[in-house]
Formats: C-alpha cells, structure tokens, sequence
C-alpha cells in the first residue's frame, strides 16, 4: 500500500480543521433551534439541551407569517435566477462571439459598473421605485436584478473557451446569432449556468439591505427581514427564531447539492485551455 506523504498528511489535517470551524456554528444553530428556552444560556455552553423539543419548530408561525416570508422570497429568488441567467448568458455571447463597433469599450464600461457599491445606489433605486408606485412591492426587489454586470463577465469568460470552428459550423447550416446561441452555446453552458445559479440564488435568497429600504409591510417580507424581526425588542425566543433560520437555510443547500456536479465540473473545465 501507497504510504502517503507527510505534507499531505498535515494538509488534511488543516483542512479537517477548517472543516470543523466552518461547520460549528450550523450545528449550535440546529442545537439551539431543539433547546428549551432556559437551556440557550446555560454554562457550560452545550450543543443540544437534555431533551429534543420539535416543538419550536411548530410554533414559528404564532406570531409572524413564516410561510409568507418563505414564499416571498422563493418569489423573488426564483424570478430573479431564471432571468438573470438568461440575460447574463445572452450578454455573454454577444460580447464574447458577435463583433461590433466599440463592443470592447462598452464591455469595459459595463463591467466598471461592479466597482460602485450597492449602498451608493440605494437611494436613487429607491426613488425610481416610489416614482413607478413599486415601494413596498416585490417587484421592487425584482426588477433591479434581472441584470448584472457579474453574470455577463462570468459567462463570456466561458463562452471565449468555446472553440470557433462550432460556431463556423452552425453558419454553414444557415443558424443566425440567437440560433447559435440558444441551440450550440447555451447547451454547453451548463457548468457555468449551474455556478451562476449558485451564486445568484445565494445573493438573493440572503438579500437582507434591499428589503429593509423597500419593503414596510410584514407581508411582503422575505425571510432575512422577516426573521430579523422575530427578534424581539425586549425578550427573544432562540430556540423558535434558531429554528426559522435553519428552515431558511434548507433551500440553499439543497439548490447547491442540486447544481454541485456542474458546480465542480465548472472548476475542473475552468483550468483546461482550449
């Protein structure tokens, strides 16, 4: 047998190290969310209390409308993923594939566009927003992502890998550009669709700064907000409000687990040349 390499050996350990950090605060969120009430502050501090009480996990609609929030924001997230790859792919191509007048230069001001912080923005989307009576509306937190400049750099990256001579072929067999597109390049496209996805639906799912500046009413909330203010001003029940996070994190995890072969099949390709 293959005696592995003490450097190796160490690296794995570090990584099992960083692993075990890295995991710990989802397993005390998941062990608090089954606690009682007395058992959150107890010392010495423990990962789960003397008894599972599954119970907080059915009193999290008493007093707030979970299942709105989580609906709200399967909502958005949905919306804004389906469209933002579609946009994102499309830009992709035109930039990477279709040749124009100035396209370099227009690229470059597009992309200079991730150097503004989201912050700075806030204030003028919000007032386009109460301008289209859209304050207070979900489609306030939709229509200001359905486009980005990440999401294009990202896809004509990978469609630059693509080689020409298929391309060459869909012009001998009559395709025009958006043909080509839709039918040889997005297919390809895949691994690098499935790893926007991730991100995009990361980003939107845990979106917490716009919905608080857009969205007043409760149920319009999406669930970063929304769990937000099942913290209470003067008492805070943990374990219900530990519970409602771990639900909210479900979704996330299962769409990465989903989208995890064309995940790693990105990074794999990422380092191959053409």
């Amino acid at each position: 047998m293959k005696k592995k390499h003490p450097s190796k050996i160490i690296l794995y350990i570090i990584l099992g190290i960083g692993a075990l950090i890295m995991i710990t605060p989802f397993i005390w969120m998941l062990g608090t969310s089954l606690k009682s009430i007395n058992e959150v502050f107890v010392f010495p501090p423990t990962f789960f209390g003397k008894a599972i009480n599954w119970e907080n996990y059915l009193r999290i609609s008493e007093r707030f409308p979970f299942g709105r929030f989580f609906i709200n924001s399967t909502i958005v997230t949905s919306v804004v993923v389906v469209v933002q790859l579609f946009t994102s792919s499309l830009g992709g191509y035109v930039f990477a594939r279709l040749k124009f007048r100035y396209r370099d230069t227009i690229f470059l001001m597009y992309l200079a566009t991730m150097m503004i912080p989201i912050h700075v923005t806030l204030i003028p989307i919000f007032i386009i927003m109460r301008y289209l009576g859209l304050v207070d509306k979900l489609p306030s937190l939709i229509l200001t992502d359905l486009a980005t400049a990440f999401g294009t750099f990202l896809m004509r990256q990978f469609y630059l890998t693509i080689p020409a001579s298929l391309e060459d072929a869909a012009k001998i067999d009559g395709c025009n550009p958006f043909t080509t597109y839709w039918r040889i390049f997005l297919p390809l496209s895949k691994p690098a669709l499935a790893t926007l996805g991730v991100f995009i639906f990361m980003g939107m799912w845990n979106d917490f700064i716009r919905p608080l500046i857009f969205i007043s009413s409760v149920e319009n909330m999406t669930l970063p907000l929304g769990l937000a203010n099942m913290k209470g001003l003067y008492a805070t029940d943990w374990p219900v409000l530990m519970a409602g996070t771990f639900i909210s994190l479900l979704p996330v995890l299962v769409f990465f687990l989903l989208a995890q072969d064309f995940f790693v099949r990105s990074v794999t390709l990422s380092g191959l040349k053409e």
